[in-house]
């Protein structure tokens, strides 16, 4: 019997293809790409290890209903008219996560009042009580997204946004984002064949992520919770038996991942983060200014980095650009290079023509993920290979 059921993996813009994929090869069915979001189907076990695995999704929803409303009376009598107890009782907390985009709904939070009202009222009307609201520690968060006049509801499975991976405790100044980070090593091709290198790692996030993607560990092995934990169905053991099949599909690594960083203090907590996700045998992390480094191995190099934009520290950005384009040059032959950066303007100081260049999101910023080859041999044979595709 087919238990299948639609879900909705919530991303970043740019990331849509990569989610596919990711989901294709988990083994989810009907996948179908959508902006910031891919759509697939799968059974509860499938929910559990998407949930675990998937490197680049925020959320992943479980679509309960979808309708046409037209007001704020009609969207609160078609809640009501909603059997809840499918999903609550009386005891159970609730919270609800609303996005509008719509003229005739144009605030999320009445939105949400609104939806609230009609569950809590509905339930005193049947059982003579009603379930509490809690923001913080839901056992059941609702999601509710009113796109012009169409409402669809759905329960978040996840909780808080996978991104939250559980083993990052401590971070520097405006810390890259875990999917963000995840997400730009597949699109760099990262795929653990050779030595990797991330010359200015602050908290770690590239290097940890880039070493479960080396050795296929499911990328939320070290969470806390999921919210599909606290449901009336969860079933433990099914989900233990998940866990223990994504770590059993694990593979050695046979190659060295870097870590450099000129501030003490972030080498300190780079070498925590990976501690805790158990990953210390793979990576080193080492107080190094990127700027008087070179390439110390021999074979290719897979070099990923975040630079500093000029929001978090203050630098002279022509000189640095400058900078990290003439140490890639005299120093890094044999060196796949890439790095984003919301700076788009200082892109034209590295001295260097990239092979790609990929529009992405930093949070709200507008950003570039270019793509840096440092080949081997004459200079020549640089300048004449073509750029990639």
């Amino acid at each position: 019997m087919n238990n299948n059921f639609k879900m909705v993996a919530k991303t970043l813009f740019g990331f849509e293809e990569i989610l596919a994929k990711e989901l294709r090869n988990l083994g989810a069915g009907n996948v179908k790409e959508g902006v910031r979001n891919v759509s697939f189907e799968g059974d509860t076990g499938f929910m559990y290890k998407a949930n675990l695995c998937l490197r680049t999704a925020i959320k992943i929803l479980k679509p309960i209903h979808s309708f046409y409303v037209r007001d704020e009376r009609d969207l609160y009598k078609k809640i009501y008219d909603l059997d809840w107890s499918d999903y609550l009782t009386p005891d159970t907390t609730f919270a609800i996560d609303a996005t509008v985009n719509s003229e005739q709904f144009s605030h999320s939070l009445y939105v949400s009042q609104k939806t609230k009202d009609a569950i809590v009222d509905r339930f005193r009307e049947d059982q003579g009580r009603r379930p509490n609201v809690d923001i913080k520690f839901p056992d059941v968060r609702i999601n509710i997204h009113i796109q012009r006049n169409q409402c669809n509801l759905a329960l978040d499975t996840s909780g808080r946004s996978l991104h939250h991976r559980g083993y990052r405790t401590a971070t520097n100044i405006a810390p890259i984002n875990e999917v963000l980070a995840a997400g730009l090593l597949l699109l760099s091709g990262w795929d653990g064949q050779c030595d990797f290198l991330d010359p200015m790692c602050g908290s770690g996030t590239f290097l940890t992520e880039a070493a479960m993607i080396a050795c296929n560990i499911p990328a939320n092995i070290n969470r806390k919770e999921f919210a599909f934990e606290k449901w009336r169905d969860f079933d433990k053991t099914f989900f233990e038996k998940i866990v223990d099949s994504s770590l059993n599909r694990t593979r050695e690594f046979n190659h060295r991942i870097t870590g450099y960083d000129k501030a003490p203090s972030a080498v300190r907590k780079a070498q925590d983060n990976c501690a805790n996700a158990n990953l210390s045998e793979y990576i080193s992390v080492e107080r190094k200014n990127f700027f008087e480094t070179r390439k110390l191995t021999e074979g290719q190099l897979h070099m990923v980095f975040n630079p500093p934009y000029g929001e978090r520290l203050n630098i002279e950005m022509e000189k640095f650009y400058e900078s990290i384009g003439d140490t890639l040059k005299q120093g890094y032959p044999g060196t796949d290079a890439w790095f984003i950066t919301s700076n788009l303007q200082a892109l034209k100081f590295v001295g260097l023509r990239p092979s790609r260049k990929i529009k992405l999101y930093n949070s709200h910023l507008e950003s570039r993920l270019v793509k840096y080859v440092m080949y081997e041999g004459s200079k020549k044979a640089k300048f004449n290979k073509p750029p990639e595709l």
